[in-house]
C-alpha cells in the first residue's frame, strides 16, 4: 500500500489509487500529453477498498493530492519546454501540415519555457525527497504512513500555490511581461518556502529578459520572435490590431539603407505597455528604447558616411580646421579630428563590452534590484547618447550645418539676401506665373550667390530655392486680426502675395536626419518665409523713400529754374507730407521688429545654444536645447 502511495506521489496511478479522468465509468480513457490541465484534483483512493477506515482514507487522499499537483506541473513543464516548433529543413511540408492538423498547436513562449525550467528544479527537489522517503521506509522494519507525511509536510504549502499559478497562466494565456508581473505579485506572500520557489522562477524569467536587453542594447538587434518583449516594431503593432498593410514589406524593400535606419529611429520601434513589467519604470523603458535605437544607428552606419570619412581623412588639415575654427575652444574640439579617430568604430568594442558587463552583473544577481537596474540602464543610455552625440556633433559637423541654417534660413547673411531682393525686385512686382515662377526666381538667386557667396562656403550647395505654392492663404488661426474681428459675410482667410511662397530647402545626409527632422526643417522654412517677408517690406519702404526723394529733388530743381511754378510746388509737398509720415512710421516699425528678431531673438538664442553644445555631451539634451 505504501509503495502504491509513493508511486502516486510521482504521478503514477494504479489499482488502489486511480485517476478519475482515466477511469471514467470504469473505462480506460488515455490522457493525452496536450490535454488541458485539470482544474480540480482527480487522484482518489479506489472506492472498493474496504480495509481502510474513513480517517485513514481522508489522510491518504490529502497526501496523494501532492502527486496530482506534481503530475499536472510536470505535464505543464513538458509541454512548455517542447521544442517541436523548431523544425529542421529536411521535414517535408506535407508532413508538417499533417502534424499541425492532427494536434492543436500553441504559440510558443520563451518566458514560459524559462518558467518551466524553474518548475523542473522545484519538482526535482520534490522527487528526491520522495526517493529519500522510499529508502527510509525500506530500511525500517515497521514502515508507517506518518513517515511519508512528515517527510512531505513542507510541500503542502508549495505545490498547491504553484498549481494554481500554472492554472492562471494557462487560463489567461500569460507570457512575457505579463507572466513576470504575475510572478512578482505572487512573490509577496508570508510563506518562506513558497517565496524561495517563486524567487527562483522569477530569476529564470529575468534571465530571458536580460538576454533580450543585451541583444537590444549591445547589438541593436530586437530578438523577440513571439511578441513578448516590451520593445516592439511599429508594424508588429499594426498587424496585431488587424491593420491591413500588405504592402509594408514592399515599401520597406523600396527604401534605401539610410531611409530604413531613419524610419527605425523615428517610427520603427515603440514601447508595448502590455508587456512592460511592473517593476520597470516608464522612464527606464524609454531609456532602454533610446539606447537600443542609438546602438542600432552606431552599429549600422551609412555606406555613404564611411565614404565621407575617407574624404575627411584626406582633408583633415585644411577643411575641418576652417569649419571648426569658430568653435576651437569647445569641449568637443579638444580632441582634434584625425585619421586615427575617424578610423575607429563609431561604437568601440570596449564600450560594448562595458555595456555587456553591466547587464551580466544584473543577470547574475539572485534578486531583481530596481535601483541597481535603473542605474545600469541610465549608465548604458548615457554611453549610447554620448557616442551618438560624438557621431552627430563631431564627425557629421553639426555646428557647421547649424551655422548654415542660421545664415540662410534665419537671414544671417544679410548681404546675400539684400542682393537677391534687389536682383528680383522687378520680377516680384508682377504676380508669379505658375509654370515658370520657380525657374524665374532661381535666376536672381544664383546671381546673388555669384556676387556674394564665396567658394569656401561648402554649405551653400545644400541650399535650394523652391516655389511650392502660389497665392498662399493664411488661415484664421495664423492671423491675429481674424481671431478678434471678421467681416460679416466675409472670408476669414487672407490672401498674401504669391511671392511669399518662396521657400528654402536644405539637404542633409546621414546621420544628420536624426537631428534635422522634417518637422525641424519645416519650422526653419516657416521662419525663413516670415523673415524674408519682413526684408522685402523693409526694402520696398526704402526704395519708396528713395523714389519720393528723387521726385522731390527733381521738383525742387524745376522750381529753382522756373520761379513761376513756386505756387504749385509748395502745395504738392504739403500734399505728400502725410504720406511721408506714414511711410516713416511703417519703416520705424519694420526696422525695430527686424532688429529685435535678428539681434534680441536669433543671435541671443544662438549664443545660448552654443553654450549648451559646449557643456553637453548627450544627444537627447542637444535635441531638447535645439527645440527650445
Amino acid at each position: 500500500m505504501l509503495h502504491e502511495i509513493l508511486l502516486a506521489l510521482v504521478g503514477c496511478t494504479g489499482d488502489l489509487i486511480i485517476d478519475e479522468r482515466e477511469h471514467h465509468k470504469s473505462l480506460g480513457i488515455p490522457l493525452y500529453p496536450d490535454a488541458p490541465i485539470s482544474d480540480q484534483c482527480c487522484f482518489k483512493l479506489a472506492s472498493d477498498i474496504s480495509f481502510i477506515d474513513r480517517s485513514e482514507r481522508d489522510l491518504i487522499e490529502r497526501l496523494i493530492a501532492l502527486g496530482f499537483y506534481y503530475r499536472e506541473l510536470d505535464r505543464f513543464t513538458t509541454k512548455s519546454r517542447n521544442l517541436s516548433w523548431i523544425r529542421s529543413g529536411d521535414v517535408s511540408p506535407s508532413n508538417r501540415a499533417s502534424e499541425l492538423s492532427n494536434r492543436k498547436t500553441e504559440k510558443p513562449s520563451i518566458y514560459r519555457r524559462a518558467f518551466a525550467n524553474g518548475l523542473v528544479e522545484v519538482l526535482s527537489v520534490y522527487r528526491s525527497v520522495v526517493l529519500q522517503i522510499e529508502q527510509k521506509l525500506l530500511s525500517e522494519t515497521m514502515p508507517i504512513l506518518a513517515t511519508v507525511i512528515q517527510g512531505l509536510n513542507k510541500f503542502f504549502v508549495v505545490l498547491p500555490p504553484l498549481y494554481e499559478l500554472v492554472l492562471e497562466i494557462e487560463r489567461d494565456d500569460l507570457r512575457g511581461g505579463k507572466l513576470l508581473n504575475l510572478l512578482h505579485k505572487r512573490f509577496h506572500c508570508g510563506v518562506p518556502e513558497l517565496q524561495a520557489c517563486i524567487q527562483r522562477l522569477l530569476w529564470h524569467g529575468h534571465q530571458v529578459l536580460y538576454n533580450q536587453l543585451a541583444s537590444w542594447m549591445v547589438y541593436g538587434t530586437l530578438q523577440d520572435h513571439h511578441g513578448e518583449f516590451f520593445i516592439r516594431r511599429q508594424e508588429d503593432q499594426n498587424m496585431e490590431y488587424g491593420s491591413s498593410i500588405p504592402d509594408t514589406s514592399e515599401k520597406l524593400a523600396r527604401l534605401s539603407a539610410d531611409d530604413t535606419s531613419l524610419m527605425d529611429w523615428h517610427l520603427g520601434f515603440h514601447i508595448f505597455l502590455d508587456m512592460l513589467p511592473e517593476n520597470i519604470h516608464m522612464h527606464a523603458a524609454e531609456s532602454i528604447l533610446f539606447a537600443g535605437k542609438a546602438i542600432k544607428i552606431l552599429r549600422n552606419p551609412s555606406p555613404g558616411f564611411k565614404f565621407q570619412d575617407a574624404l575627411c581623412k584626406q582633408q583633415t588639415g585644411k577643411g575641418s580646421q576652417n569649419v571648426h575654427e569658430s568653435a576651437a575652444h569647445h569641449r568637443f574640439h579638444k580632441k582634434p579630428i584625425s585619421g586615427r579617430i575617424i578610423g575607429e568604430e563609431l561604437l568601440p568594442q570596449s564600450e560594448a563590452d562595458k555595456i555587456e558587463i553591466m547587464l551580466q552583473d544584473l543577470k547574475e544577481s539572485l534578486d531583481f534590484h530596481k535601483r541597481s537596474f535603473e542605474c545600469s540602464v541610465d549608465s548604458i543610455r548615457a554611453i549610447a547618447a554620448s557616442h551618438l552625440w560624438q557621431l552627430v556633433v563631431v564627425r557629421a559637423d553639426l555646428n557647421g550645418h547649424l551655422k548654415a541654417l542660421k545664415d540662410y534660413f534665419l537671414l544671417a547673411k544679410g548681404d546675400f539676401f539684400q542682393c537677391f531682393l534687389e536682383e528680383s525686385q522687378q520680377l516680384m512686382r508682377l504676380p508669379p506665373h505658375q509654370s515658370t515662377a520657380e525657374i524665374d526666381i532661381i535666376v536672381p538667386f544664383q546671381m546673388a550667390a555669384i556676387k556674394t557667396i564665396s567658394q569656401e562656403d561648402k554649405y551653400f550647395s545644400r541650399v535650394s530655392l523652391r516655389m511650392p505654392s502660389f497665392g498662399i492663404t493664411v488661415k484664421s488661426s495664423q492671423v491675429d486680426l481674424s481671431k478678434t474681428k471678421t467681416n460679416a459675410g466675409g472670408s476669414s482667410e487672407t490672401s498674401l502675395d504669391g511671392w511669399d511662397g518662396i521657400a528654402l530647402e536644405y539637404s542633409v545626409d546621414w546621420p544628420l536626419q536624426l537631428f534635422f527632422t522634417k518637422e525641424v526643417l519645416s519650422k526653419y522654412r516657416t521662419i525663413f518665409q516670415y523673415l524674408l517677408r519682413l526684408k522685402r517690406t523693409q526694402l520696398e519702404l526704402e526704395k519708396s523713400w528713395a523714389s519720393v526723394m528723387h521726385q522731390d529733388h527733381a521738383d525742387f530743381a524745376r522750381h529753382h529754374n522756373d520761379r513761376m511754378n513756386h505756387s504749385t510746388s509748395q502745395p504738392r509737398r504739403q500734399h505728400f507730407r502725410p504720406m511721408w509720415h506714414v511711410r516713416e512710421h511703417m519703416a520705424f516699425l519694420i526696422r525695430n521688429l527686424q532688429f529685435y528678431i535678428q539681434v534680441d531673438v536669433v543671435e541671443s538664442q544662438w549664443d545660448f545654444l552654443q553654450s549648451h553644445i559646449q557643456n553637453s555631451n548627450d544627444f537627447t539634451e542637444l535635441v531638447t536645447f535645439h527645440q527650445e
